[in-house]
């Protein structure tokens, strides 16, 4: 995930992630805004943002790393899935979830199955099969914790996939029942996503990512 500043804020970007955290955490609020007027703004905004409890985050652009992994793992999913009734989305879908209120734009989504749209939002979807996020220094907290905090609460969410811009490293979090366990994969390895019966090779996800 990309780096996220509040709207209306003028916040050299240390300072947008510490003022992030903290309306996330409810301890800091200087903006009340419904859901529709965060639709309404989406609609004339030619940036993306994030959305929760009143408050409309701006997602910057990613640095070249996060987009060309997001490019790979989108493009490797996708070839394996054709055929299926598995569908592979990039950063531009909008998801929300229902328990909690956070809209967001995951960086590689699969659905399987018909979309469940937002009846508030025909342009926002509610069940995502597997969501993957590429790290940012920025945001990587937040993807590990408060996020996925909030992706664990829908119910259709089998696996969340995170891709490091560090280091060649793949994580998936499963759903097995009410808990959730972790797979990493390094260099040289690979890894299933099991609720669409993908494979995932690290050594061809990071091919010349990190070339220079």
């Amino acid at each position: 995930m990309t780096m996220r500043t509040p709207r209306r804020w003028n916040l050299a970007p240390k300072d947008a992630i510490s003022y992030h955290r903290k309306s996330i955490m409810g301890t800091e609020r200087l903006h009340e805004h419904t859901y529709f007027e965060y639709l309404a703004h989406e609609e004339a905004s030619n940036v993306k943002h994030e959305y929760l409890d009143g408050e409309i985050y701006a997602m910057a652009g990613g640095t070249p790393t996060h987009a060309e992994l997001s490019v790979a793992v989108a493009s490797t999913l996708r070839a394996q899935l054709e055929g299926k009734r598995r569908r592979v989305f990039s950063s531009d879908l909008r998801v929300r979830v229902a328990a909690t209120g956070l809209a967001t734009y995951p960086d590689v989504t699969v659905v399987c199955g018909p979309l469940e749209r937002d009846e508030e939002s025909r342009e926002t979807i509610l069940n995502p099969t597997v969501v993957v996020e590429v790290l940012s220094g920025g945001t990587e907290r937040y993807d590990r914790g408060e996020k996925f905090r909030h992706y664990k609460q829908i119910p259709t969410l089998q696996e969340y996939v995170l891709l490091s811009q560090k280091e060649t490293l793949v994580e998936v979090w499963r759903r097995k029942g009410d808990a959730w366990t972790q797979q990493e994969a390094k260099a040289g390895e690979r890894l299933e996503i099991e609720s669409i019966d993908c494979e995932l090779v690290t050594d061809e996800l990071y091919q010349g990512v990190f070339d220079e």
